[in-house]
């Protein structure tokens, strides 16, 4: 479906994306994840001919992008990261125009226009200008537009950003339906959380390079990233830390009145830590386990964190 081969793409001495190959095979729910100004916009923007890559090659559905951009564009759908309507239209009138720069008209765009509006909660609102809307109402109005033409790649870049927990919540079982109806899917953000929940791949973007990809647990795999359990005591004498430095080694971090031991599984590292501890006589106040998750993943790729 997707091919991407060695792309490049600075603007002035800033190297906004950097060298970055990519293939998905149809049905792929790819998360591109990354904080601001890691190269995710720019790769959208390629991806969908508003930018055009300074080295490299893209394939889409069979078709080169720099040889046939008229019939990549056919295959894809795009949702910007900033709304992209006419305020003073009705939700119906924007999705008639933005169909219609898709070739659709007719019955076909009315059925489809309906149908869309449906899927994204919207049908009872269709005729209501989108001024009255709110910022969730037209995100979801975005993603109608894209969705249109029946894409078979979705480009999504941050789609949920500003928007209210009902809206996210609906856009996410909307992806969950297209993805399960094979659609092939990229998705941009900076919300781990998202990621997590909704694709079956990972690309972790910084400084225009992807410098970890694949799933959760391959993520993990490769980055080295460990579960941490921590315990919080009533109290540490020498003897009692010099004990447990011995035994943890290199694994375990202690401070004034915590524990902090790094474990392939958590849960198994904790009984042998509850263990040691009673032997030892040490009062254990709170026990916490904090699984692997990607912002821990892109903290031990990166050395810092995600929002930074």
């Amino acid at each position: 479906m997707l091919k991407i081969k060695n792309i490049s793409k600075s603007f002035g001495t800033t190297k906004a994306v950097d060298n970055i190959s990519l293939s998905l095979e149809k049905g792929a729910f790819y998360g591109l994840l990354g904080p601001n100004g890691a190269g995710k916009s720019t790769t959208i923007n390629i991806l969908s001919t508003v930018l055009k890559s300074d080295a490299g090659s893209v394939s889409i559905n069979g078709f080169d992008l720099l040889k046939d951009p008229q019939k990549c564009k056919q295959s894809i759908g795009i949702v910007p990261q900033e709304i992209a309507l006419y305020e003073e239209l009705s939700a119906y009138e924007n999705l008639l125009f933005w169909g219609s720069l898709y070739n659709l008209s007719g019955s076909s765009l009315k059925n489809n226009i309906n149908e869309t509006l449906g899927l994204m909660g919207l049908l009872e609102r269709k005729n209501d200008n989108i001024s009255s809307y709110s910022g969730g109402m037209k995100r979801r109005i975005n993603i109608a537009a894209a969705l249109l033409h029946q894409p078979q790649l979705l480009l999504m870049d941050e789609p949920t950003v500003g928007i209210d927990p009902q809206s996210r919540n609906l856009i996410f079982d909307v992806l969950e339906k297209l993805h399960g109806d094979g659609m092939t899917i990229i998705y941009t953000t900076h919300y781990m959380e998202e990621a997590e929940r909704l694709c079956n791949k990972i690309g972790i973007i910084d400084h225009g390079k992807i410098i970890g990809e694949g799933t959760l647990d391959e993520l993990r795999a490769t980055s080295n990233t460990k579960d941490i359990v921590k315990i919080q005591t009533g109290g540490l004498n020498d003897i009692q830390i010099a004990a447990m430095k011995n035994h943890w080694n290199e694994s375990i971090e202690v401070q004034e009145n915590s524990i902090s031991i790094s474990a392939n599984d958590g849960n198994v590292s904790l009984m042998d830590q509850l263990e040691f501890l009673n032997k030892k006589e040490i009062e254990i106040k709170k026990v916490e386990i904090i699984p692997v998750n990607l912002e821990t993943i892109f903290l031990n790729l990166t050395g810092r964190t995600l929002r930074d």
